[in-house]
């Protein structure tokens, strides 16, 4: 398992500097710069020459790239042209309520996935089963974004049971602690749920699958000819074999502790990374969309790496394989 670590640990360093060059030569061939972007009609070309000088931006871009190179290596991640702040500063504002709102979406995907795949795979071909897999399916191919838009007309418009955006009230400052808890709480239902709802979806039918499948193999079969229960079989025989592929899942589902989900996210109005992230592209704030770039991939290797781990935790077949 070391040997495991230590390798792909080893590849992250060229792969980190592949996305990062890789970003910085697309976000830098898009015609005009961030001065051009500037709302500003009494912004004179002098004005406009200075930010360029300001940011560097009147350097040649393989210059700019190697200034910038430098820097990330001294762990800068320069200034927000934007928010004119440090985008060390904007990130470590974005990332909690990210982190928050994927890990609640991540809990709900894994509980409600599991129980529904439980539930159809204990009684298969029955009416719950054809009932849970219509709606996994049905809910599974749905937009984020549709989904989003119908639980705010539902839930918020309709019935006026849950705020639609963003993290707090109004005045949430001036809210107790447990009423701002509970305030907090009730913003973060909706889009919580709307992530939790679809990955949900797609876990239980992985799940069911692979149960049905387990379901099939010979010591199975025997210990239900002996008289074995079948909730006891799935559960201490079939559960953790079939665990195998949701480790996947989760793995490939941690990234959006980073990242986020940008569109539930800029619906929301939630004040994550997604949301930064959405916002730095259409500002053309470079150094912020290079950030989040590089946070975004080191989600997706810290995700694969430690679905790799539990999996051979589950399996220790793989172990002799690596």
């Amino acid at each position: 398992m070391l040997r495991v670590l230590g390798r792909r640990l080893a590849a992250t360093i060229p792969l980190l500097w592949l996305v990062a060059t890789l970003t910085f030569v697309v976000v830098h061939a898009v015609p005009g710069s961030v001065a051009d972007l500037i709302d500003n009609p009494r912004l004179t070309p002098q004005a406009r020459q200075e930010i360029r000088e300001r940011y560097g931006l009147d350097l040649p871009p393989h210059l700019q790239y190697l200034r910038w190179l430098s820097s990330l290596a001294r762990g800068d991640l320069g200034v927000s042209f934007l928010y004119r702040q440090p985008v060390r500063t904007v990130v470590g504002r974005a990332l909690p309520p990210t982190v928050l709102l994927a890990g609640t979406a991540l809990l709900i995907d894994l509980l409600l996935g599991t129980a529904l795949a439980l539930l159809a795979a204990g009684r298969p071909h029955s009416w719950l089963d054809r009932l849970t897999t219509v709606a996994s399916v049905g809910l599974y191919g749905l937009p984020s974004f549709w989904l989003a838009g119908l639980v705010i007309l539902l839930f918020s418009v309709t019935l006026g049971w849950l705020p639609s955006s963003h993290m707090h009230s109004v005045d949430a400052a001036a809210l107790g602690a447990g009423a701002r808890f509970v305030d907090l709480l009730r913003h973060l239902v909706l889009p919580a749920g709307t992530l939790g709802l679809i990955g949900a979806a797609g876990t239980a039918r992985y799940l069911r699958s692979t149960l049905l499948d387990i379901r099939s193999a010979r010591y199975l079969l025997a210990a239900e000819a002996r008289g074995v229960s079948r909730r006891r079989i799935l559960w201490l025989h079939a559960m953790r074999p079939a665990l195998l592929p949701v480790i996947t899942v989760f793995g490939l589902s941690l990234p959006f502790l980073v990242s986020g989900s940008l569109v539930v996210e800029v619906i929301f109005s939630w004040p994550g990374m997604g949301r930064v992230m959405w916002t730095a592209a259409w500002a053309r704030d470079v150094p912020v969309i290079l950030a989040t770039t590089l946070l975004a991939t080191l989600a997706v290797i810290a995700g694969n790496l430690i679905a790799d781990l539990l999996y051979m935790v589950a399996d220790p077949r793989s172990r002799r394989q690596e």
